[in-house]
Order: C-alpha cells, then structure tokens, then sequence
C-alpha cells in the first residue's frame, strides 16, 4: 500500500513484537520494532513527528517505561495505544491521565488491536485519507473509487466494504464481524447480506479478485504485494 500508515511498536518481548509487527505488515501497514525504552526515546528525538504516525507501546520496557515515555510521545504530536499486561484499574488510569489515547491488556485479539488503533488515528487526524491496491484507489474523504484511473460506480455499503478489506489485507475476517464493521452494530439483517455485496464487488472491481473465500470462515482479501 502506498502511503502506508507507519506505527511504531515498542515491546520487550521478541515473540510478541514480532506477531505485532508481522499482523500490521500483513494488514498493509508500515512498522518500526523497538525492544526497549531507551531505543524508542533515541528515534523520537532525531526523528520527530516523522517517527510514526501512532505507536503501539508496552509499559513494562527496560531502559524507561511506556509511563516514561508518554511526554515523548506527546512532545512529537504522536498518538499512543498502549498494548500490556497490566489490567489493573490503577495502571489504566495512569495511562489514560497521562494522555494515551487508548489500553488494551494482553492478550488481545488482534482484528480488534487493528479496529482501536484505526480509530485512535481517525481521532487525531493521524490516518491515511487514501488506500491503494496495484491500479485501485479508494479516496476516503470523497468516498470515490477508482482502478486503472476510471472512477467506479459503487454503492455507499460496497465502498465500505472495500475500504475494510483494504484496511485488513491477509486477515481472515467473519461473516459477523463484516456486519459489524460496515452496518454496525444495530444492524438486524442476515450474514447473507454479506455474501451478496461480496460478489457484487467481484463483478465490479478487478482487484477483488483477491477476496477469498474461506468456507464456513468468512473471507479475507489477499495481497502478497503488502
């Protein structure tokens, strides 16, 4: 994806720092792995705001915490979600005092990790007004869409549909959860509903070809280019 949103993920733990990493990348973002305190105060400090558009930070980090860095992150206008084991009611409230955005405690699920960390950085402005996919574009401000340059004739739920899909390349997403994400909650139709603009996608848009199904699963847009 060009444009791609970059995060940064600060996290001590090898394993879990590298499924993050692994998940975003798949997911058609940009990241940036740091194991510890100190190293993600160094990059902020020659970087700037261009370290990252938001950050996914531990609190229990050697060198300094994610309680440390918070006034880093702030002096550099970037948003931060913190990503921990510490569930604590006290420790939650520190982090939101302090000013992050959002928590989340281990272990998560990671299509919900993608869902916060998208709103928290629709909230400070922080978000990609474009997707792209080879010649496909959706612009997110206008709600236009357009491949090999001409612009397609999608129905508002369709362009939504799309810009989710987009938005979670390689992650297999449910029939339930697609409701959920594109009609919302209060929505009382059928999953069918699903299966039916799914297909109307594939007759209308090249790139959708990539859609997959996966049965009795759901369907998940596949992108080896990401």
């Amino acid at each position: 994806m060009s444009a791609r949103n970059r995060i940064l993920v600060v996290e001590d733990d090898a394993s879990i720092l590298d499924l993050i990493c692994m998940n975003l990348e798949a997911a058609g973002y940009e990241t940036i792995a740091v194991g510890d305190g100190l190293e993600a105060e160094r990059l902020l400090r020659e970087n700037g705001p261009d370290t990252a558009d938001g950050a996914l930070v531990d609190i229990m980090l050697p060198g300094k915490d994610g309680f440390e860095l918070m006034e880093d992150f702030k002096k550099q206008g970037i948003p931060v979600l913190y990503l921990t084991a510490k569930g604590d009611v006290a420790s939650k409230v520190k982090g939101l005092r302090l000013g992050a955005e959002d928590y989340m405690v281990k272990p998560f699920d990671v299509l919900e990790l993608f869902v916060r960390m998208e709103k928290m950085l629709e909230r400070t402005g922080k978000m990609k007004t474009s997707l792209t996919c080879g010649d496909l574009v959706l612009d997110l401000k206008s709600h236009r869409a357009f491949e090999a340059g001409v612009e397609l004739e999608l129905k508002p739920m369709e362009f939504d549909l799309l810009a989710v899909f987009l938005k979670n390349r390689n992650v297999l997403l449910g029939r339930n959860r697609l409701l959920d994400m594109v009609w919302g909650e209060e929505f009382y139709g059928e999953t069918r509903t699903v299966d039916v603009h799914v297909a109307r996608l594939r007759k209308k848009v090249r790139a959708c070809s990539a859609i997959q199904t996966i049965p009795r699963r759901g369907y998940r847009f596949e992108d080896d280019e990401t």
